[in-house]
């Protein structure tokens, strides 16, 4: 299973986890949790502890009104591509820009009218060592007067890119330009979870909508998404969550609030999660270059998230196809084409992509790996043999 978005299991945060949740329980705090309902915007008290933590750690200047919770950040982006693109009171059509693609999957999906996306190719910088990034070409990034809003997610899944500072202060410069806002993913982001590898400073200003999740802490069944934004957003927000939810759940809350209080939280993304990921993904490239050399698959630079992403620049099938032949020996990753909602023409390169999960442990990457090599050759030696 190299296809899957689920966090890894890290053997400390579990024994973390479930220490927290025995003592929270003894102390009566997940009784509490349990047993009541929060208000729509979500759970007061981590409120002001994330707001204090944020303007202590960042210097943000926001309190507790520029945030609101969710039942996952998914639930968040569901609200708020809806809220700003779409059916206009006009009739004209709002859309949303993803300004550089590929971008996540979970957005395709998430729009109440048709063709609400709109994408940009990337420029694709090659690397040394066969590895690649991609990078927002603003020469050919056009602000249309339809467009209601910018997403981008830091780091991206599926590629593991991290837009660089200058790039998100352009994005941030064009969004004000255009009077839309520009949101930004930052699930896997810094300072929490911190599954980040290079350099990346933190950006939020009322214009911009930062979405935050407890997922990649190892908490996805929490389902807590956190959005930070200007107060108007956020009410608009606690409005759709008291409609659609009632409240968001308390228990993710809880225990992230507890985690603030101990002063635990970022601790543990710097000092056990950014480093158990860093080790898993650094180990995972060492074994696809053992079967599979930079001729035959280059290697998106790994820079965050929880994935790789393969470039097959030179297959000769579709990586449809290479999925299918994969899938069929007990083998699954995503195939490219499906993460660039909203890309107005055709592009190759959509079709040479695949996302594999690096979370697995090394043996089943192993196994994967190998089978994956095999399929590559056999399509090239077929090819040759036409």
């Amino acid at each position: 299973m190299l296809g899957g978005g689920n966090p890894a299991q890290i053997p400390e945060m579990q024994d973390y986890f479930h220490t927290l949740l025995s003592e929270m329980l003894a102390e009566g705090k997940l009784t509490e949790a349990l047993c009541n309902y929060d208000g729509p915007q979500g759970k007061d008290v981590l409120r002001h502890a994330l707001a204090d933590l944020l303007k202590k750690e960042l210097g943000w200047e926001l309190d507790a009104k520029n945030i609101a919770l969710t039942n996952g950040s998914q639930s968040a982006f569901f609200y708020l591509f809806n809220l700003y693109a779409g059916r206009r009171a006009d009739g004209s059509m709002a859309k949303v820009l993803f300004p550089l693609a590929p971008e996540y999957l979970g957005y395709a999906d998430a729009g109440l009218d048709e063709n609400l996306f709109v994408s940009a190719k990337p420029n694709i910088e090659l690397l040394p060592e066969g590895q690649f990034k991609y990078h927002v070409d603003f020469d050919h990034l056009h602000i249309t007067e339809d467009i209601g809003l910018i997403c981008v997610s830091r780091p991206t899944n599926p590629t593991g890119n991290v837009i660089t500072d200058q790039e998100l202060q352009r994005l941030d410069a064009l969004a004000q330009q255009h009077d839309i806002p520009l949101l930004i993913d930052n699930a896997y982001g810094v300072p929490f979870p911190g599954i980040v590898f290079t350099d990346a400073t933190p950006l939020w200003n009322p214009n911009i909508i930062l979405c935050m999740s407890l997922s990649k802490l190892g908490l996805p069944g929490s389902r807590c998404g956190i959005v930070i934004a200007d107060e108007k957003v956020i009410t608009a927000i606690s409005n759709m969550n008291g409609i659609i939810s009632l409240s968001p759940g308390s228990v993710g809350p809880a225990i992230a609030n507890e985690m603030i209080a101990r002063g635990d939280l970022l601790r543990l993304s710097e000092e056990v999660i950014k480093p158990f990921y860093y080790q898993r993904v650094q180990e995972t490239i060492a074994t696809l270059r053992r079967y599979l050399p930079p001729e035959r698959c280059l290697i998106h630079k790994p820079e965050g998230a929880i994935f790789l992403w393969l470039w097959f620049k030179d297959l000769p099938i579709s990586t449809e196809l290479l999925y299918q032949r994969l899938k069929q020996r007990g083998v699954l990753m995503v195939p490219g084409h499906y993460f660039f909602p909203g890309l107005e023409h055709p592009w190759p390169h959509t079709h040479q992509c695949m996302r594999m999960n690096y979370v697995p442990d090394s043996e089943q990457i192993e196994r994967g790996v190998k089978i994956l090599a095999e399929e590559v050759e056999k399509a090239h030696a077929e090819n040759q043999s036409v």
